[in-house]
């Protein structure tokens, strides 16, 4: 079905029932469906098409990988919550920090341990920072903003080392082949971090909001934290909340396996890069299968946690339990992704990518190109919810264009790279939001309605910079 405008309306069926329902699952199943239907208009047809595209996404390896990693760290967690480690670390962390700006700083701060991979690093921060945020009373909108932000609009950034890189290479790669221009991806790729306009001032926006916003002491109330908790069952979960608030505090057990994690994360990104034929560490790092990387260092850690909290004598039976009740804890976000992925294999039947590309034409002028090609990315990124699919659908489009119209190679290619990172951050589909919500016990829709704010501001000055530099940068 190319050309068809019917591939946009699953994507406007799942915005539209999110906004209206306050709750993104039932849309995500109804676009599903509905996407299903129209590419096998037939009563068991399309049902047979809805179930095919959920057991092609679990068949997909690389998907395995993430909801294995997103379950076993869950169970981590659980682990780690039972042993006392979190609330060990939150009590020691929490004598230090006593204002808002000490915990919006201390997220930036794990930068440096944490930058390999967005969901890694919100799910080896978010247990700790929500707990510090309830401890001293600090909106969790605006915590799970900053976390965020410092992880989408750094990690795209990065040029060596993270998830990312190989990726997004690859994609620059295969989108000038055709030109046979001979400048070299890697080159084109690093020269384009310096046109991520949209990553660049969410960046700035963030920093600013962190370290210049007045300081505030937060020993008040939080009436944000206070609706939440009038909103949730009373009987939901009291009994393990009852136990976690009881379990003796020990930051050790929170200490020693997280720096497992990041040490066997850095050590088996390094090896597995030099396996593919990497001859230094960035490389190795670029090279390296992240996602496969974290997925292993997650299993390790977690036998050698398990390992360790025997030891120190931790009831089996209790570990166990809350093993399984983090992993559990996980199932909502990692159903959601499910459902986001299925969805998306529902689009590409559809021809959502040859619909989007045929509106476009070859009618543009150079320097409409580059803020062209970020707005409908951007816009594209925000029904799909995902970076990487933004990159993918655009960058050959991108590419394309820039060389018919004469635009800049490397300008467009940060056009692309930016419309991603504004729908990973801006949307309710996107898994930094799905997780960083679920972590933060936050409602999903109204999080993304939260963040959509900041991020049309840090979009309307990234296309205003685009249109600038389409004049100039040629």
């Amino acid at each position: 079905m190319e050309h068809s405008w019917l591939s946009l309306l699953p994507f406007l069926i799942v915005i539209s029932m999110s906004i209206w329902i306050k709750n993104i699952l039932p849309g995500l199943v109804v676009g599903l469906l509905v996407g299903s239907y129209i590419v096998s208009p037939h009563l068991i047809e399309g049902a047979y098409q809805t179930v095919t595209y959920i057991v092609t996404t679990l068949s997909n390896v690389t998907n395995m990988k993430i909801i294995g990693f997103l379950y076993l760290f869950g169970g981590l967690v659980g682990m780690m919550n039972i042993s006392g480690g979190i609330k060990g670390f939150s009590e020691w962390m929490g004598t230090k920090i006593r204002t808002e700006r000490g915990l919006l700083g201390f997220i930036w701060l794990t930068l440096p341990f944490t930058f390999m991979m967005p969901m890694f690093r919100i799910m080896m921060i978010g247990p700790v920072v929500k707990s510090l945020a309830k401890k001293i009373n600090i909106p969790k909108q605006k915590v799970g903003l900053t976390m965020d932000i410092s992880t989408e609009s750094v990690i795209v950034l990065l040029p060596v080392a993270t998830a990312f890189v190989g990726f997004m290479v690859s994609l620059v790669e295969g989108s000038i082949r055709r030109l046979h221009s001979g400048q070299s991806p890697y080159q084109i790729f690093l020269t384009s971090i310096l046109f991520d306009f949209f990553a660049i001032t969410m960046l700035v926006i963030g920093l600013i909001q962190t370290f210049w916003a007045p300081i505030r002491k937060t020993n008040g109330s939080n009436k944000e934290q206070i609706q939440l908790e009038e909103e949730e069952h009373e009987f939901h979960r009291a009994g393990i909340k009852r136990e976690l608030s009881l379990v003796k505090a020990q930051p050790w057990n929170l200490i020693i396996p997280v720096f497992l994690l990041l040490g066997l994360s850095l050590f088996l990104l390094w090896k597995d890069g030099t396996s593919k034929g990497a001859y230094t560490v960035f490389e190795a790092f670029s090279k390296a299968d992240a996602t496969f990387v974290m997925l292993l260092a997650v299993f390790l850690t977690l036998v050698l946690s398990f390992t360790f909290y025997i030891v120190k004598r931790l009831p089996l039976n209790e570990t166990l339990y809350h093993f399984y009740d983090g992993g559990n804890q996980m199932m909502e976000a990692i159903s959601l992704l499910v459902l986001i992925w299925s969805l998306t294999l529902a689009a590409n039947d559809l021809g959502f990518s040859t619909f989007i590309s045929s509106t476009l034409g070859s009618f543009l002028p150079d320097f409409l190109t580059p803020a062209t090609i970020f707005l409908l990315g951007s816009i594209t990124g925000y029904f799909i919810g995902s970076s990487w699919g933004t990159w993918g659908l655009f960058m050959p489009l991108g590419i394309s264009l820039a060389a018919a119209t004469g635009a800049s190679i490397p300008l467009t290619v940060g056009a692309v790279f930016a419309s991603g990172a504004f729908g990973a951050l801006a949307s309710p589909l996107g898994d930094t939001t799905i997780t960083t919500a679920s972590i933060l016990d936050l409602p999903l829709v109204e999080y993304a309605r939260y963040k959509l704010k900041v991020s049309a501001i840090g979009g309307f000055i990234a296309i205003v910079l685009y249109l600038v530099s389409g004049f100039f940068i040629t």
